[in-house]
């Protein structure tokens, strides 16, 4: 049964994305974990995907669980850099160093 996106959910993913702080990332499942839906990683991917029209979300803090970055989202690594995220390579977060232990 695949998951059903409504407004509520929306919120409900953005709310937990506004709970990352400067300089730290969490991964898709770990947000997804956060809100009791554990296998929406995707999920979570979609709606981030989407964020611009609910408002402004610190949705460059959200990586893959190996700390890659959103392939179409340029803006992503200038805007961790500014923060202090440490990367392991051009595309990749230190995941060791900077992932949100939440």
């Amino acid at each position: 049964m695949s998951a059903v996106i409504t407004e509520d959910l929306i919120y409900e993913i953005l709310s937990a994305v506004e709970e990352i702080p400067e300089g730290r990332v969490a991964s898709y499942g770990q947000i997804a974990r956060l809100i009791g839906r554990d296998k929406n990683a995707r999920l979570v991917g979609k709606v981030l995907s989407m964020s611009e029209y609910y408002g402004q979300f610190p949705c460059h803090r959200v990586v893959n669980h190996a700390g890659r970055l959103a392939p179409h989202f340029h803006e992503q690594k200038n805007l961790l850099l500014m923060e202090g995220v440490v990367f392991k390579n051009d595309s990749h977060v230190d995941m060791k160093q900077s992932r949100w232990d939440c």
